[in-house]
């Protein structure tokens, strides 16, 4: 959530940055401006009154008969209008405030403007294509033809966009959630096993609620199933004042759970894109001055598996059409997957400035001498599961229509160096 400090202060830049977000970003301010104004106005005739009321209860001390009782009157008046008044400015707060839920986070400056995805910008590569000297496979065609991909039981258990997973290819889904888990533990983050359902307010504190709740799914309990760790990871210190011994780095298994309500039509072969996926998140909570270098740092920790599994990846950095609801920066990691010719989003790793404290009110206090200040957050997927699997099955492989697994991986298999065809 936006500061409305700042926002009232900085009108027309607020304005121009989020209209680079797109059509109608900006319009999201049109019901603050206004409200804000009578808040405004109700302070300030609030405090006006408040002392003229001090000054009539002075008076009252020395003045007697008829002039006391008309100050009195005029006392009973000024109570009752400050009442209303007050009452009135909790209720315009309360407007303020659930518009500002649905304001989006203000793009960074150094955040490449654009209209569209075709407008990011692409940072730095790493490694090189495969060579093939075959027509390379979809993973969907090769899962099903080697017998560990089944979305027709899927189909009849569960409905689309689900699959299960058999035989080799699940213990590579759960070998990889060990194998990143171990990488981000070496690297100073501690690993958390969150809820998997969490309350509204859970919700609100990361931005998912109220503008995206037609893309979750709410149990009849009112509970929400997470749509990723970062949810209950971020909200791990929600109402907390941290010590000022900052970053604090989780990682964090879950499954996640997505309606794609907006989805329709889009990636409905395969993995890519399922109601149900494995993912491994990572969070830091920052310092306001450390965040944008611990977003490099986040991106890094985030490549680190896709390096050692080699695969050919690139970093990019999101336009300001492009960025999520609550971000202020993002790189995406794209994974090149051959049997589709085309890059897929494996990673999104992004900082939110103080937007997600502010609404879940995660401070830190830097010495005991200081005020308290929101952290910022950071969180990155590091990765996503499923489509690692989609990953190493293009990347791996052969002319004969088995799949050779990253070396990196074999030793979390028992030493499995290939998925072969059934026979």
């Amino acid at each position: 959530m936006l500061d409305l400090r700042y926002v009232v202060a900085n009108l027309d830049e607020v304005k121009r940055r989020l209209a680079t977000r797109g059509e109608g970003a900006a319009a999201a301010l049109a019901p603050i401006e206004a409200l804000a104004a009578e808040r405004r106005q109700l302070i300030q005739s609030s405090e006006t009154e408040r002392a003229e009321q001090r000054k009539a209860s002075e008076q009252m001390r020395i003045l007697k008969g008829e002039e006391q009782a008309q100050l009195r009157a005029r006392l009973k008046t000024l109570s009752d209008e400050v009442k209303t008044k007050e009452a009135r400015l909790k209720e315009v707060e309360e407007k303020i405030e659930q518009a500002l839920l649905n304001v989006p986070n203000l793009p960074h400056e150094s955040v490449p403007v654009g209209s569209e995805a075709a407008d990011n910008k692409v940072i730095r590569e790493w490694g090189e294509k495969p060579r093939m000297s075959f027509a390379p496979k979809q993973h969907d065609e090769l899962g099903e033809a080697l017998g560990l991909l089944d979305f027709t039981r899927a189909g009849k258990v569960s409905g689309s966009r689900f699959v299960f997973y058999r035989a080799e290819l699940a213990r590579l889904e759960r070998a990889l959630v060990s194998f990143f888990i171990d990488l981000h533990r070496e690297k100073g983050y501690i690993e958390l096993l969150p809820p998997y359902l969490v309350n509204a307010e859970s919700m609100r504190g990361t931005g998912q609620l109220p503008k995206f709740e037609e893309d979750l799914f709410k149990t009849t309990s009112g509970l929400y199933l997470i749509p990723t760790a970062e949810v209950p990871v971020t909200n791990y210190h929600r109402d907390e004042v941290l010590s000022g011994n900052l970053p604090i780095k989780y990682c964090a298994f879950s499954p996640c759970f997505r309606s794609e309500a907006g989805s329709y039509g889009k990636d409905t072969k395969g993995i890519i894109r399922q109601h149900q996926f494995h993912k491994v998140e990572l969070v830091r909570f920052e310092k306001p001055e450390n965040a944008h270098a611990g977003l490099e740092e986040l991106v890094r920790d985030a490549q680190e598996p896709l390096q050692k599994l080699g695969l050919h990846h690139r970093v990019v950095a999101l336009c300001t059409a492009d960025l999520g609801f609550s971000s202020e920066k993002t790189y995406d990691l794209e994974v090149w997957c051959p049997g589709q010719d085309a890059y897929r989003e494996i990673s999104s790793c992004s900082t939110f400035s103080d937007y997600q404290a502010r609404r879940a009110q995660i401070r830190f206090r830097a010495s005991p001498q200081e005020k308290p200040r929101f952290v910022n957050t950071l969180n990155g997927s590091g990765l996503a599961v499923g489509r690692t699997v989609v990953a190493i099955l293009e990347n791996g492989q052969q002319a004969d229509g088995s799949v050779v697994l990253p070396e990196a991986i074999r030793p979390y298999l028992g030493g499995l160096e290939r998925l072969h065809a059934p026979g």
